[in-house]
């Protein structure tokens, strides 16, 4: 079985670059957010009706992926995947709900999902947190050309629910990088990981 190392962070962060960065060493299978595949991520962003929608969609996707790659007999290589499962949940639902685009009984529901699947699959073997200044953050996401739901004044709040969700998981197992200053080839946050998981 293949390890995974799953890369979180706020919208905007750059966890989808570094995982392109890391997928050109050819130590890596990728997995993304597909933002522009999912079925509900445009009807949510239009109308909060498909929140819940979007949110099973993309646990069931992200649960499929850590199948797919921890699976993968093509060659002995670690998974990796910008966001993820755990991301989904303890960041995205959670704001979502604080936002009010989830009720509290769907949040609930969102809940239980996410403890099945993840209950049912291994956790990730390393996540990386990449952080970065707020004005960071705001600029890259004023750049993007994807679907939104997160915005740059969601980061403050939502880094703090990933704060407290990475408190529960041993030191061991994450690997937190400042990212402010670092270009989108990120040749620093690669060089660090690669050594980490050569010593893990």
């Amino acid at each position: 079985m293949n390890k995974l190392v799953s890369i979180v962070g706020a919208s905007g962060v750059g966890k989808t670059a570094l995982v392109n960065a890391l997928g050109r060493t050819g130590k890596f299978i990728t997995a993304y957010e597909q933002h522009d595949g999912r079925p509900f991520q445009a009807l949510f962003k239009q109308d909060r009706r498909y929140a819940l929608s979007n949110q099973v969609d993309y646990f069931l996707l992200r649960a499929e992926q850590e199948k797919t790659l921890r699976s993968s007999s093509i060659e002995p290589r670690t998974g990796l995947m910008d966001g993820g499962l755990d991301l989904d949940y303890h960041g995205f639902t959670r704001l979502f709900h604080q936002r009010g685009l989830l009720t509290d009984i769907e949040y609930d529901l969102c809940g239980r999902l996410y403890t099945f699947i993840r209950e049912s699959l291994p956790f990730p073997e390393l996540i990386v947190h990449l952080c970065a200044d707020e004005p960071t953050v705001a600029e890259r996401l004023s750049t993007r050309d994807r679907i939104n739901i997160a915005s740059a004044e969601d980061t403050s709040l939502f880094n703090s629910y990933l704060q407290e969700w990475l408190t529960t998981i041993p030191s061991g197992q994450v690997l937190e990088l400042d990212v402010s200053h670092e270009t989108l080839e990120y040749g620093q946050s690669v060089k660090a990981i690669l050594e980490f998981l050569r010593h893990a």
